[in-house]
């Protein structure tokens, strides 16, 4: 089925088809803390893909639930009404990238990021040598009014195999593995939050709430140190499973 672009503002591709986004999640962009490099470089090149100035691909990279995906969904929020569409693909989807790019290719007056989340690989994987030449490597240039955004929680995307009886063949792997992040111009990072930065993303849900901050602290950094990792995840996590103790 044909998605109307006017009316519908994301669409998620499910068996290799399109399906329009009816109950579409909103996600504020100031609402993210303590992420403010990474959301100017999203940002910028975003608005460059806009504004037909030159945009990469980007792959938004690091600790799991810092805010990547987050940020993705609110920079689309942000520029939404600019005839700016979203279309979310997981990996397992990516062998229909190519029909979804033709289907979008001269549909110039609308603007789209092809959107995957978790994006990683095994090294046998056969969509990878695909997914590279429909981002640069192809003989057909790549559709003008589409961007390749992807968020992963490790840099190079593809799992090395270890050959250690041979070390030129690993070597030549190890090439062939890193050659698919390299075809991302825009790599953001993201790490583990300090104390300061995920305090202050506890204290932004918290807002409004008359809370000791001793005792606020105490106990997110106990949830923090019982998930594992400071992240915005963390911090949202601990305020759905304590705020109703707080806001007695």
């Amino acid at each position: 089925m044909s998605i109307n672009w006017k009316e519908t503002k994301a669409a998620i591709v499910r068996h290799g088809e399109l399906k329009g986004v009816k109950d579409l999640l909103i996600s504020d962009l100031d609402a993210l803390v303590s992420i403010d490099r990474q959301k100017e470089e999203l940002l910028k090149n975003t608005l460059n893909f806009l504004n037909d100035k030159g945009a990469n691909h980007a792959l938004l990279w690091g600790e799991m639930g810092c805010g990547k995906s987050s940020l993705v969904r609110a920079v689309f929020c942000k520029f939404m009404d600019k005839n700016l569409r979203l279309i979310e693909i997981s990996k397992f989807e990516l062998v229909s990238l190519y029909e979804i790019l033709e289907e979008i290719r001269t549909n110039l007056e609308f603007k789209f990021i092809i959107f995957c989340d978790d994006f990683s690989f095994e090294a046998s994987d056969s969509a990878i040598s695909e997914l590279k030449n429909l981002l640069e490597g192809s003989i057909q240039a790549p559709p003008k009014n589409a961007l390749f955004y992807a968020t992963s929680n490790r840099k190079h995307l593809v799992k090395s195999q270890k050959n250690h009886e041979n070390y030129i063949i690993e070597k030549e792997s190890n090439r062939e593995n890193l050659s698919l992040a390299d075809r991302f111009g825009l790599q953001i990072s993201f790490y583990e939050m300090d104390v300061s930065e995920y305090m202050a993303v506890v204290k932004s849900y918290f807002d409004g709430v008359s809370v000791d901050e001793a005792t606020l602290k105490r106990e997110a950094l106990a949830y923090a140190s019982s998930k594992g990792v400071r992240s915005a995840r963390s911090a949202r996590q601990f305020w759905l499973s304590f705020r109703s103790e707080f806001e007695k």
